[in-house]
């Protein structure tokens, strides 16, 4: 027993942090979503074409769907296709073996272990690494799209009372809201003024970003291309559901946050404290480590453990 896992943790947490570097370092501010303007608006001013615009877009967002059903990309891919992560899919393979590299030299200048197990590791925090940061992003990035979409909908529902079109209405969301709603709105403007159906494309659209009320709004547009009727008071109560669902979301968050904490800290506190009584008293197993049930008991707490997790998460977790 040694100092070894924290060393563990400090190279994991280094290789996270060098993958959002490398992201900013590429991309620089462009890819951030906490720009007021949106990043389609950004192409249009740098004197870009629409179409050259709108393909550059469409290629971003389509790339990564072509390696989904690879077996050990594919689940990076889907993560990536959901954050709209600006690299490719070559790159963020070139990425993670370059991650790898990293870990094992820093395993091996740091780390007493041996060969085999620095590769396991390094191979296991490189690939570990680039999933979180892409999961991060993704939940990230959804989460501020739902918060984003009701302020859309009165948007557009303001616009058509005015006696706009819908696809007028759209493009005031695409010019008005930041990313990442204002680019997925901008790519409908764009494909619509080429000829495309809008509600065929916001069908579409909801393949790529997978939240339930934009959904409900591509139903509701579709709907009312086909039969007709007053698209801005379907809207506004649209609009009026996806607020209050929002609100319900965040109470329940609200009143679930303590819970969720106590349950995660729970749940890891005995991992915290072995690491602890590892580093400050490195002989504290040595007299019981040789006996018979060490391992059979060490084997069913990780297993109490596991189920402990996986039970304090069903119970925090509500969906609305």
């Amino acid at each position: 027993m040694s100092v070894e896992p924290l060393i563990y943790a400090v190279i994991f947490a280094a290789v996270l942090f060098l993958i959002e570097g490398i992201y900013l370092a590429v991309f620089g501010k462009s890819v951030r979503l906490e720009s007021r303007v949106n990043r389609r608006l950004q192409l249009l001013e740098k004197g870009e074409s629409r179409e050259s615009v709108m393909e550059t877009l469409r290629k971003e967002r389509e790339q990564h769907t072509k390696t989904l059903r690879l077996p050990v990309i594919g689940v990076l891919s889907k993560k990536a296709a959901i954050a709209n992560i600006a690299f490719t899919p070559n790159s963020l393979l070139a990425i993670v073996v370059l991650l790898i590299v990293i870990a094992f030299f820093a395993l091996t200048f740091a780390t007493s272990a041996n060969l085999t197990m620095r590769i396991i590791v390094s191979v296991v925090m490189g690939y570990g690494a680039v999933y979180v940061w892409l999961s991060s992003k993704a939940k990230k990035r959804m989460e501020l799209f739902e918060e984003q979409l009701p302020d859309a909908v009165e948007l557009m529902v303001r616009s058509l009372r005015v006696g706009h079109p819908f696809a007028s209405s759209v493009n005031i969301v695409a010019q008005e809201m930041p990313d990442p709603l204002g680019t997925e709105f901008g790519i409908l403007v764009d494909e619509a003024n080429f000829g495309a159906d809008i509600s065929v494309s916001l069908r579409k659209m909801t393949e790529r970003v997978d939240v339930q009320d934009l959904r409900f709004l591509a139903v509701a547009v579709a709907i009312q291309s086909q039969s007709g009727g007053n698209l801005a008071e379907v809207l506004d109560g649209l609009g009026k559901v996806i607020r209050s669902r929002f609100k319900l979301f965040r109470r329940v968050n609200a009143i679930t946050a303590e819970a969720k904490w106590s349950g995660w800290f729970l749940s890891f506190f005995p991992i915290i404290a072995l690491v602890a009584i590892n580093v400050l008293q490195p002989g504290y197993y040595d007299g019981v480590e040789n006996t018979p049930v060490f391992l059979p008991m060490a084997a069913a707490v990780l297993v109490f453990l596991v189920i402990n997790i996986i039970f304090m998460h069903m119970m925090v977790n509500f969906k609305v």
